[in-house]
């Protein structure tokens, strides 16, 4: 056994993916109408049919002009645009209260905000309270970046780089890389102040949900910094991260933070030593899974471990219907002969491979609400490296039915995940 190993909650009884489960992801606006009230809580309702345990959902942040919860205004603040009611009255000491509750970063962000913030707060926790009495629990999406000339830049200067911005190397996908463009941290100022901004972060996170996605762990370990000045990211160089420094910080103040790390594409040792270490599940996902030439590959179903969650797919990814219809004759090859080894026939391949992936040892299984209604490449969440056409999809009215509830839990209780 690894070291590390032995220190994964995940095994233990009180983490809330110890036992085997399923859920569901589902951003708030794809909901119908794109927002919290009645529509949230029919879809708990199907999730509970369904016999899911966990609804997934990406950032909660003020979204970027093409719709981007990835480069939010604010790493703390909810967008308004999910409010149910957002002409709610909202009295001066409601305001005030919050303020004091949340002293550390409601200075940044202007008065105007709070009001809007008073409102999320107490629909997202009727929703969170409803959800939990029918046996669901919310998983979040933490982003490591924040948005360029956002909130959390202009009130907290002195813990960012002037000189180079985020991104990733060139790779098999992208020769020149991609430049995000987010403000990279400056960690030691940030040690300086003993991880106080990450600290109240994660309380934040961990305020709103059960369990939280951390986007990109590797770059805390080593991040892509691209000089500020160039156009693509082929210029940037590789650089230290803080390690676990700000987790054991937060994990002294706040107790248990029951992240997934997402770890995907070229992770080093030292990245999965460092998740192991803080006992962070990290993520494989069906869509990569099949690949004749990577027999040895983290994704494939047979070399699945239990500190894993196993995703159908991302909103990066496409749609199962989506990735089978484009997909290589040598990959499609090897999924058709897992599924035979499987015996299973399905002339429904979203249905197929999530009758599959259910059958993996990692505690938690999440699937794409469009994989569930069988939806084409049309309802693609994002596509990487492009700015405008994402985020955009939305459930039709009704399109989630009762009998998409009971196949859903016919597969889940095969599988012992209901």
């Amino acid at each position: 056994m690894e070291q590390g190993e032995r220190r994964n909650p995940v095994t233990t009884p009180s983490h809330p993916l110890a036992r085997r489960s399923s859920g569901v992801q589902l951003h708030l606006t794809s909901l119908p109408g794109g927002r919290l009230g009645d529509e949230a809580r029919a879809f708990v309702d199907w999730l509970t049919e369904a016999g899911q345990s966990f609804w997934q959902m990406l950032p909660l942040g003020p979204p970027d002009r093409y719709g981007s919860p990835y480069k939010a205004s604010s790493a703390f603040a909810a967008w308004p645009g999910f409010l149910e009611h957002p002409d709610a009255e909202v009295a001066p000491e409601e305001v005030e209260a919050f303020r004091e509750r949340h002293a550390y970063w409601t200075a940044s962000l202007p008065d105007r905000m709070l009001g809007d913030q008073v409102r999320f707060d107490r629909e997202w926790a009727a929703l969170r309270e409803y959800a939990a009495g029918r046996g669901v629990l919310l998983i979040g999406d933490v982003p490591i970046y924040v948005a360029p000339g956002g909130y959390d830049q202009k009130a907290w200067p002195e813990l960012f780089l002037d000189d180079v911005v985020a991104g990733v190397p060139p790779d098999a996908f992208t020769a020149a890389g991609q430049r995000w463009g987010n403000p990279i941290y400056d960690w030691p100022a940030l040690q300086r102040r003993r991880y106080r901004w990450w600290v109240e972060r994660f309380r934040r996170t961990f305020e709103l949900y059960d369990v939280a996605r951390l986007d990109h762990f590797r770059a805390f370990v080593a991040y892509w910094a691209v000089p500020a000045g160039d156009r693509d990211a082929r210029g940037g160089t590789w650089r230290r991260g803080p390690g676990g420094a700000p987790f054991r910080a937060a994990a002294d103040e706040i107790g248990s933070l029951p992240f997934i790390a997402e770890d995907l594409g070229v992770i080093t040792p030292p990245v999965t030593r460092l998740r192991r270490e803080l006992g962070y599940p990290g993520m494989v996902v069906a869509q990569f899974a099949f690949d004749p030439e990577d027999p040895r590959g983290p994704h494939r179903l047979e070399n699945h471990r239990e500190d894993v969650v196993a995703y159908t797919g991302t909103h990066d990814t496409d749609t199962l219907r989506g990735w089978w219809d484009t997909l290589e004759a040598p990959r499609r090859g090897e999924a058709r002969a897992a599924l035979d080894a499987a015996g299973i026939d399905d002339d429904e391949i979203e249905w197929a491979i999530t009758r599959l992936w259910m059958r993996s040892p990692a505690p938690l299984v999440m699937l794409q609400a469009q994989d569930v209604v069988g939806l084409g490449s049309e309802a693609r969440m994002n596509m990487p490296g492009t700015a405008q056409g994402s985020w955009r999809w939305r459930l039709e009215p009704g399109a989630l039915t009762a009998a998409h509830a009971r196949r859903l839990r016919a597969i889940t209780e095969e599988a012992g995940r209901a």
